[in-house]
């Protein structure tokens, strides 16, 4: 996922350097860009916090119930369900 949303932010990096004469698309672009690098550094952070919890639950600091609220608390929370 990380090198996924890797690729789609150096894409729109590459379409914002391009030759365009508007700069209301240059504009548009970097609000998409925006978007698309704050929407993977969510979802980056919620599958960190995922793998906290199978870590925790491995380690037996908390049980499958806890485990499995908290993972459907993050499922909840994801935007790419």
């Amino acid at each position: 996922m990380k090198n996924a949303m890797s690729a789609l932010i150096v894409s729109f990096g590459l379409l914002s350097l391009t030759a365009c004469e508007s700069t209301g698309g240059n504009v548009g672009l970097g609000v998409l860009g925006g978007a698309a690098a704050g929407a993977g550094g969510y979802e980056l952070h919620l599958n960190n916090q995922k793998n906290r919890v199978e870590e925790d639950f491995k380690d037996k600091k908390i049980d499958e119930k806890e485990r499995d609220i908290r993972l459907d608390q993050i499922k909840r929370d994801s935007l790419l369900q």
